[in-house]
C-alpha cells in the first residue's frame, strides 16, 4: 500500500479528488511563496492558513475514535507544524510518551520496537499529512536509552490501513485537508531551491514548503542520559 485512500476501488472519485488536492497544493505555494524561492515565504499569509492550533483537539478525538494512545507532541522551531502521534503496535508508557518526558523508561529494558501513524498539521497551510513511522529505543553500553525515529515517505503497511481511514475521516470533519504524502516527494516545479541544500542537500520538496525543513524520512535520534538498567 502506498497511502492508499478511503475510496479504494473507485477510481474516478479517487482522481476527482485528488485533482481537488493538487489544485489546493498549487494555490497555497503560490499563495506562501510569491517568489517561488525556498526561504521567502509571505509570513503574513502563513498567520492567516496554519491549522496546527487543532493539534490537541485532534489528539483526543482520535484516542477516542481509534481508542489507543494518540498524542500531540508540538513541532521544533524550525519546523512549520505540530505533530499528533497514533500508537498502532506498541504498549504504554509507550517510546514517545518516554521521549517527550511524559513517562519513565521502565528498567531493564532491552530492545523495544513500535508503530505509529504520525500526523503532520502545518502552521502556514491548512492541510495535514500522516506517515508511518518506526520508533525504537535500545541501552548502549554507557546506561544511556536510545531513541531512533524512522518516518517512511507516507503509509505502506497494509495493517495500518483501517486506522488511517479512520484517522483521514476525523480530519475531514475538523475541515483540515489531508495531503497523500506520496504527491509531495517531489519538488514543485518552477521554484527556485535557495540556500536549502546548503543545510539540507539536494531541493526542498513539496512537503517541505508545508510542514518541515528536514528530508520526509530522515532518522532522528534522541539520547536520554542517566537511566539505570535495573
Amino acid at each position: 500500500m502506498s497511502e492508499g485512500c478511503t475510496s479504494c476501488g473507485r477510481k474516478g472519485g479517487c482522481d476527482h479528488r485528488k485533482g481537488e488536492m493538487f489544485a489546493a497544493m498549487d494555490q497555497a505555494l503560490l499563495r506562501l511563496y510569491p517568489t517561488r524561492r525556498w526561504g521567502e515565504r509571505d509570513e503574513a499569509a502563513a498567520f492567516r492558513a496554519g491549522v496546527a492550533g487543532l493539534g490537541p483537539v485532534l489528539a483526543d478525538r482520535l484516542a477516542r475514535r481509534l481508542e489507543t494512545l494518540s498524542l500531540f507532541c508540538p513541532g521544533t522551531p524550525e519546523e512549520t507544524c505540530d505533530y499528533v502521534y497514533v500508537l498502532c503496535f506498541g504498549r504504554t508508557p509507550s517510546l514517545v510518551e518516554v521521549r517527550e518526558g511524559i513517562a519513565a523508561p521502565e528498567a531493564g529494558e532491552g530492545q523495544i520496537d513500535e508503530l505509529y501513524l504520525r500526523v503532520a498539521l502545518s502552521s502556514v497551510a491548512p492541510f495535514a499529512a500522516v506517515q508511518q513511522v518506526a520508533m525504537s529505543l535500545r541501552r548502549s553500553e554507557a546506561g544511556e536509552l536510545v531513541i531512533a525515529e524512522a518516518p517512511r515517505t507516507g503509509v505502506f503497511d497494509p495493517v495500518l490501513l483501517p486506522r488511517f481511514q479512520k484517522l483521514v475521516a476525523v480530519l475531514a470533519e475538523l475541515e483540515v485537508r489531508h495531503l497523500d504524502f506520496g504527491e509531495m516527494t517531489q519538488s514543485p516545479p518552477d521554484f527556485d531551491a535557495g540556500e536549502y541544500g546548503d543545510r539540507y542537500g539536494g531541493a526542498p520538496t513539496v512537503a517541505n514548503y508545508f510542514f518541515y525543513p528536514q528530508p520526509a524520512s530522515a532518522i532522528t535520534t534522541t539520547v536520554i542520559a542517566g537511566c539505570a538498567s535495573s
